[in-house]
């Protein structure tokens, strides 16, 4: 099956996808690190323990243009983790954003998709480019990459958990699921879960926003 008809399965079959995408969940808890709370809940930055994101990082768009921690200045922003051959999370969570998007109206306009690669060796910015671009996912999605020690730095800033499992071609990431809304300050306001669905996780995207 060509990768991009997966890609489209995978983002319609939300149900299945989750299923799949909770079990991830549940292996990364086991690590102490998924930043993102229990599945369907959303989570305040900087309350009840929940750690801070956002810093410094060096990366390269899917342009292949350097980009730094301005590309969050003045503007509210979506920042995810993850890889271009992730079977499940990613895909749902970019088709989740697609929806997220849709139910904002034209407040979803003013809101920066940030997809972060945490497979470095894989995801070249034209892999990056060529996977965003794919049907159902939203467009205009800004997909960064960059060397190993990079990826590294931009995972420490935003309290990202991954780690490389199996070997060979067929090697999968593990990694953190949370969905961090950016203020226009750079500094995170809030954790997002796509299993929150588009509308509960719009409205609390209304709020936040409205709080500045």
């Amino acid at each position: 099956m060509p990768r991009k008809t997966t890609i489209v399965l995978a983002a319609a079959c939300l149900g299945i996808a989750a299923a799949l995408a909770l079990v991830t969940l549940i292996v990364v808890q086991g690590r102490g690190d998924t930043n993102a709370g229990t599945a369907g809940q959303a989570r305040e930055a900087g309350v009840e323990g929940q750690p801070t994101a956002g810093g410094p990082f060096t990366l390269v768009n899917q342009d292949g243009e350097t980009v730094d921690q301005t590309l969050l200045d003045g503007r509210w922003s979506l920042v995810f983790f993850g890889f271009t051959y992730c079977p499940d999370y990613c895909p749902t969570t970019l088709a989740f954003l697609q929806a997220l998007k849709t139910e904002l109206g034209p407040q979803g306009d003013d809101l920066q998709m940030i997809f972060i690669s945490v497979d470095p060796e894989r995801d070249t910015p034209q892999v990056m480019k060529d996977y965003l671009s794919s049907d159902g996912f939203p467009e205009g999605v800004i997909g960064l990459t960059g060397t190993t020690e990079q990826v590294a730095a931009a995972a420490d800033a935003y309290d990202v958990f991954y780690s490389r499992s199996g070997s060979g071609e067929a090697y999968t990431m593990n990694h953190s699921l949370a969905i961090w809304l950016m203020g226009p300050d750079g500094k995170a306001r809030q954790t997002l879960n796509y299993e929150l669905g588009p509308e509960t996780a719009a409205d609390i995207v209304r709020r936040v926003m409205a709080r500045g």
